[in-house]
């Protein structure tokens, strides 16, 4: 009898989210095959203002668990006015809401 691995849909868990992530509002996008597309995010900076992105460029998404919370990651830039940003977005899915890590 052979024993085997078969493919339940269900990933591995990331861990923990690590270092220092902001709370942050995100517009979506919900393409007609369900894809999510950020359009815009807010942020309060450390002066407590809360900034707005207009223009997010998305390099690649990908799903996630971590801790046993399933999520959606976003690899992207954001275009700040003082100039680019390489960030990490997250949409925690159980929990309802967004973070960043910038």
């Amino acid at each position: 009898m052979m024993f085997g691995m078969r493919d339940t849909g269900i990933r591995a868990d990331a861990g923990s989210l690590r270092g220092t992530w902001r709370e942050a509002a995100c517009q979506c996008w919900f393409t007609s095959t369900g894809r999510m597309m950020p359009l815009m995010l807010k942020l309060r900076d450390e002066d407590g203002q809360i900034r707005r992105v207009d223009h997010i460029a998305v390099h690649s998404q990908e799903k996630k668990n971590y801790a046993g919370v399933p999520s959606v990651e976003f690899d992207c830039t954001l275009f700040l006015p003082e100039g680019q940003r390489r960030a990490r977005l997250i949409y925690l899915a159980a929990e309802e809401r967004w973070a960043v890590k910038l």
